[in-house]
């Protein structure tokens, strides 16, 4: 079966960011989320598109699949689609055995809502973030099983401690 993933970092009250950006440095995350995601499609908004520095995008080896309700929208090096179920639907056909949604917000919770997803690879980071303007959706926790992957303490390159998690839907 083909994995439709989510990949999200998240702090203790469900933040992922603030004025279209990251509010943490975790270079040891960001590491996970490249290796992750390398050779798979990577489908994502057009405001989180935006907030991926321009020297980084599009991801390199990676198909860069943008969802805007712009239809002309100037995603160079992209795939575009006004729909994610059309962007999954198409990440699917490229014969990935994962496709990856990447955010931002509003992506993440359609693809909850619609039930797109099997997988879920959560980093909780041991921190709060106020003012945070973009939370990442509610679901179900009965509904997943849940294995941590890893843990990163607190250090001289990570101002906060995190877990990452693989959440697998049960059947």
């Amino acid at each position: 079966m083909q994995k439709i993933s989510i990949i999200v970092a998240i702090g203790a009250n469900r933040e992922i960011g603030k004025d279209n950006d990251l509010m943490w440095h975790l270079p040891v995350d960001m590491r996970f989320f490249k290796e992750k995601t390398l050779g798979h499609p990577v489908i994502m908004g057009r405001k989180n598109y935006e907030s991926i520095p321009e020297k980084y995008r599009p991801f390199k080896d990676r198909l860069n699949i943008v969802v805007s309700s712009q239809p002309n929208y100037p995603a160079t090096g992209c795939v575009l689609f006004q729909d994610l179920t059309q962007a999954t639907q198409y990440a699917k056909e490229q014969d990935a055995q994962e496709v990856f949604i990447i955010g931002g917000g509003q992506i993440y919770a359609e693809a909850i809502r619609l039930k797109l997803i099997n997988t879920m690879y959560i980093t909780h980071i041991d921190g709060e973030f106020p003012g945070a303007h973009t939370f990442f959706a509610d679901f179900e926790i009965s509904d997943w099983n849940r294995l941590e992957l890893f843990r990163q303490e607190k250090d001289e390159k990570h101002q906060f401690s995190f877990s990452v998690y693989e959440y697998t839907k049960k059947n």
